[in-house]
């Protein structure tokens, strides 16, 4: 028996639709790709998947676009997919400081853990684009207002849930309501440079992401119909999300969807 000759699959050879080369080319411009040589096949199928039918089904600008992948990205502890997802947020005119608050919105949902190496990445790729740090402080509590300032964004964005949650809770675990009232809320949502509503749709990425919290991609997914972000808006975040964060995510999030935002 004779073997049959492999095709040659070199980069050359890659067929990369026009539409996904010209949105690739908008994060990673003139970047060139060692997997097109080693991976045709994977590469053209990804690039022609996630940069041309996705991106097609999307009516996000690119730069929001953009965001809500790399709050995903962290989710998912993709470290070395984020060094290089940060850069391409910089060449699409994501800011220091909007990707610094994606960084830091991530960290009561991810963990310091989880989040401390990807700050580190996220300060490597910075320096290496001779961005000065630190960047401009953008917190607008202090010890003493952290708490009710939190609180009132808390109902500005979950209403009445909020009291709810605060009387149904048992006594001695009161104090994990105050800590969301005054931590996730007071000390990262009260920050400037990312308004609520893009806020919202950060922490909605990072759970789809990490998966197994349905409970919370649910109170999300009302929060962000609470501050204005329709179900058109969550069904393309979901959509975008898709090829970097697989099907089974994708599908339980859509099913949360569906379940929270009736028509």
């Amino acid at each position: 028996m004779t073997n049959t000759p492999q095709k040659d699959r070199t980069q050359s050879s890659v067929k990369i639709s026009e539409a996904a080369h010209k949105n690739h080319e908008e994060l990673f411009p003139n970047h060139k790709s060692t997997l097109k040589v080693t991976d045709p096949e994977l590469i053209e199928v990804f690039d022609n998947f996630a940069f041309d039918e996705v991106i097609a089904e999307s009516k996000l600008d690119t730069k929001t676009r953009v965001m809500l992948i790399l709050a995903s990205i962290i989710g998912s502890q993709a470290v070395s997919e984020y060094r290089v997802m940060v850069a391409a947020a910089l060449n699409v005119g994501v800011t220091p400081v909007e990707i610094k608050e994606i960084l830091y919105q991530s960290v009561p949902y991810v963990g310091m853990a989880k989040a401390f190496d990807f700050v580190h990445a996220t300060n490597e790729v910075m320096s290496s684009r001779g961005i000065q740090l630190p960047l401009e402080g953008q917190s607008t509590t202090s010890p003493e207002t952290r708490y009710d300032k939190g609180l009132a964004v808390q109902k500005a964005i979950f209403g009445e849930t909020i009291d709810q949650m605060y009387e149904r809770s048992p006594k001695d675990q009161l104090h994990i309501q105050r800590f969301l009232s005054a931590n996730c809320f007071g000390d990262y949502y009260t920050r400037n440079g990312v308004y609520i509503s893009v806020r919202e749709l950060i922490t909605l990425s990072i759970l789809i992401a990490l998966g197994g919290v349905e409970s919370q991609i649910k109170g999300h997914i009302q929060g962000n119909l609470n501050v204005g972000n329709g179900k058109d808006i969550l069904l393309d975040l979901i959509t975008q999300l898709l090829p970097w964060v697989g099907y089974p995510r994708t599908l339980n999030a859509l099913k949360c969807l569906n379940e929270v935002a009736t028509e």
